[in-house]
């Protein structure tokens, strides 16, 4: 009989190789480290410094490899310690560790091939490739193995194929960021899984020390992985006395395999320690330095539900985990408060750092490990609709669209993709207008900044106020002039333009646009140093609402093009409109002409 669990296996696993291939990014002008860049390239410093430069205190390596390579736009992933002066790696030394091999096999090819032999060339790249992609293959058949037995072919089947294609996981994969750690935790979370219930069915030393030796090199990995050992503790625990004492005997029993599973992990975790005090001289270093935890005001509702980066909104089949759990007490009681315990615990502290987009990227990436536990209440809330046809046929649509949907995400945000996700700075508006779209207008882009987009006909349009720029402030004349004989051309000497203000009131219109014709000499890749153009609802000088929107956004080299962007005005009072051009270092040489605000009804 064909099993319908591992057709799916061999469809994610064939899934990931042709993705991994098809989508692998080439090097770039401004970037010739393709796979090991941004924190990836973080957490992965370790090995070069070690075996390349043998220089793990000074970095003396570190202008020369964003010279070469330019990982980054600034070498971020390291900071200087004030103590000892020395360097100090931000990312701990985990995910370092279980590359090894890999950089190994690649150091010993990459002279021989022709390839210099720094760390960072083509080689090193391709081997991280591949090692992020075999342990992607082997996590889904690993989870496979875990819920077979316990859950049945198709609901272990179809809970393989919405984790690969209804998730934010296959961005994190070994086909998408792959020198990235989830993919790595994933897969010993997965292992975690498998080896917990074996060893409290048959405890032994090797089993003991395996369970040690994973939760300690996933804390190495990210220090937040110590809630893994909520998954070992709480296993088959439910509020049954008899349960509890039954759990105490056995570890009064066993209490050496504890010991030894503890030593195992604090061997692991020690390596990080003594890098510390080989680097600084102390024991304990904090290496994020600014960044830390709001405990007691976790980001949880943005997080979670935002447009900007929210886990649910870009992976919303994961609803059907979370709501799992209540079929996973039934099928499965003995298993449900360490999962539901550690999910409960490992969100809240995902979501209390406060750097909660985790750097940008599709949903919340730091969320995609935990999906190897969340696989669980998926597989039982899968089982439990498939034995009532009619919710299990309207479910299997939501399915189908909630897979295509994930898919099509993927494809926005993998590396080589279609690129239109636009990390961290998503808004209701532009997930609209891109949706299910493989090529937008430039001008889409405005919709990251104004969120806000008037689609039908304008009723009695009227223009409030309109600049030619043909007598700007002395040194903002800029030539050729897009119109007439001047155009505004901001610049560090002079950052700012007038400020127009435009006498308005409540109930005089229902929408303002604000629009400008605009010419760059280049693209600016920089959010932080775009040119904005500010329009400002004002009771007096008190700003009541405000849009910013960065003009260079929707402008690539050379072409002019009339921009605009809509807004509804406040509900609160207001006397005036302000409108403003704010300058903020970029070097595209920025000229705007012939700008406007109009003011309609719908």
């Amino acid at each position: 009989m064909t099993s319908p669990s591992r057709i799916a296996a061999w469809g994610a696993t064939v899934l990931l190789l042709v993705l991994s291939w098809w989508y692998y990014p080439p090097p770039q002008v401004w970037r010739t480290s393709p796979v090991l860049n941004w924190d990836a390239s973080g957490y992965y410093l370790y090995l070069p410094a070690i075996f390349v430069h043998h220089d793990l205190r000074e970095l003396n390596f570190q202008d020369q490899l964003l010279k070469d390579y330019s990982p980054t736009s600034d070498f971020y992933q390291a900071y200087r310690h004030q103590g000892s002066g020395n360097f100090v790696m931000k990312y701990p030394a985990g995910l370092a560790l279980q590359e090894l091999p890999f950089f190994l096999a690649a150091h010993a090819v990459a002279a021989p091939l022709g390839f210099p032999a720094d760390g960072f060339s083509p080689p090193y790249q391709l081997a991280i490739k591949l090692a992020s992609l075999l342990i992607s293959v082997l996590s889904f058949w690993l989870v496979r193995r875990a819920l077979l037995p316990r859950f049945g072919e198709w609901p272990t089947a179809l809970t393989l194929l919405i984790l690969l294609l209804g998730t934010n996981y296959l961005t994190y994969s070994g086909a998408g960021h792959a020198g990235m750690t989830h993919c790595w935790l994933f897969f010993w979370y997965a292992v975690l899984l498998l080896l917990t219930p074996a060893f409290y069915a048959r405890p032994s030393l090797g089993r003991a020390i395996g369970i040690g030796a994973i939760v300690g090199l996933m804390t190495l990995t990210r220090p937040t992985e110590i809630l893994a050992l909520l998954l070992v503790l709480l296993w088959g625990l439910t509020f049954d006395r008899a349960v509890l004492r039954s759990r105490l005997a056995f570890w009064q029993q066993h209490w050496p395999l504890l010991l030894a599973a503890g030593l195992a992990g604090a061997a692991l975790l020690s390596i990080q320690l003594f890098y510390w005090h080989y680097a600084t001289g102390d024991w304990i270093v904090y290496s994020y330095q600014e960044q830390g935890f709001s405990w007691l005001k976790p980001h949880l509702w943005e997080g979670i539900f935002s447009f900007r980066s929210g886990w649910l909104t870009y992976s919303p089949l994961l609803l059907t985990a979370l709501v799992g759990f209540w079929p996973l007490r039934r099928q499965h009681p003995d298993v449900f408060w360490a999962l539901l315990v550690y999910t409960v615990m490992f969100t809240y502290v995902t979501f209390a750092w406060d750097e909660w987009t985790y750097g940008g990227g599709l949903g919340i990436r730091a969320m995609i490990q935990s999906y190897a536990v969340l696989a669980w209440p998926m597989a039982a809330a899968l089982r439990w609709l498939l034995a009532r046809p009619v919710w299990a046929a309207a479910y299997g649509v939501l399915a189908v669209l909630g897979c295509a949907y994930g898919f099509w995400l993927t494809q926005m945000a993998i590396p080589g993709g279609h690129g239109l996700l636009v990390a961290g700075d998503m808004t209701r508006a532009y997930l609209g207008r891109i949706l299910f779209r493989y090529e937008v207008p430039p001008e889409t882009a405005l919709l990251l900044d104004s969120n806000s987009e008037f689609t039908g006909t304008p009723l009695n349009s009227r223009v409030l106020w309109q600049q030619e720029f043909e007598q700007p402030a002395p040194g903002l004349c800029g030539t050729p002039a897009l119109q007439g004989s001047c155009s505004l051309a901001l610049d560090a000497a002079h950052p700012q333009s007038t400020e127009w203000v435009v006498p308005a009131r409540p109930g005089q219109f229902e929408w303002v646009r604000a629009s400008a014709e605009a010419r760059a000499d280049q693209v600016e890749p920089d959010v932080s140093r775009m040119t904005q153009y500010v329009v400002r609802f004002r009771r007096g000088s008190e700003v009541v609402k405000e849009r910013t929107v960065r003009l260079q956004r929707a402008l690539d080299a050379a072409w002019p093009r009339t921009l605009h962007f809509d807004m509804r005005p406040p509900q609160a009072d207001f006397d005036n409109v302000s409108i403003t051009f704010l300058y903020y270092g970029t070097t595209a040489n920025l000229l705007l002409d012939n700008a406007r605000l109009e003011a309609f009804d719908d």
